[in-house]
C-alpha cells in the first residue's frame, strides 16, 4: 500500500514553468513504477509521463515530449514533474500513480491505469 500526496500546482501564464511533486508514503517507494496523469473539464485522464523505479527508463506523450521532464529522488520518497513551456491546453488537474510490475510504464501509457493513484493537484494555464 502506499499513499500518493501531490502539490505544486497553480496558476500560470503561457510559456511559463511549473514542478509539480509527488510524495510517497512507505518504505517500498524505489520499488514502484511512477507516473503523472492529467484530466481536463470534460475530457477522460490522460497519460502524460512514468519513470521506471530506478529512473533508467522514462515515457512521455506526445503532446509534452521536449518540455515536460519527470524525475525521482527515492530517498525522498519524491517524484517530480517539471513543466516548461506552458500551454492552455496543459491546464488540467494532475494525478500522481504507482505502479509495480515489469509492464507498469506499458500500462500506465496505453491504458491509463495504475495501482495507486494521489488526490491531484490544478494546474492552470492562461493564455
Amino acid at each position: 500500500q502506499v499513499q500518493l500526496v501531490e502539490s505544486g500546482g497553480g496558476l500560470v501564464q503561457s510559456g511559463g514553468s511549473l514542478r509539480l511533486s509527488c510524495a510517497a508514503s512507505g518504505r517500498t517507494f524505489s520499488r514502484y513504477v511512477m507516473g503523472w496523469f492529467r484530466q481536463a473539464p470534460g475530457k477522460e485522464r490522460e497519460f502524460v509521463a512514468a519513470i521506471s523505479s530506478s529512473s533508467g527508463v522514462t515515457s512521455y506523450a506526445d503532446s509534452v515530449k521536449g518540455r515536460f521532464t519527470i524525475s525521482r529522488d527515492n530517498a525522498q520518497n519524491t517524484v517530480y514533474l517539471q513543466m516548461n513551456s506552458l500551454k492552455p491546453e496543459d491546464t488540467a488537474v494532475y494525478y500522481c500513480a504507482a505502479a509495480q510490475g515489469v509492464n507498469s510504464i506499458a500500462t500506465m501509457r496505453l491504458h491509463s491505469k495504475s495501482d495507486y493513484w494521489g488526490q491531484g493537484t490544478q494546474v492552470t494555464v492562461s493564455s
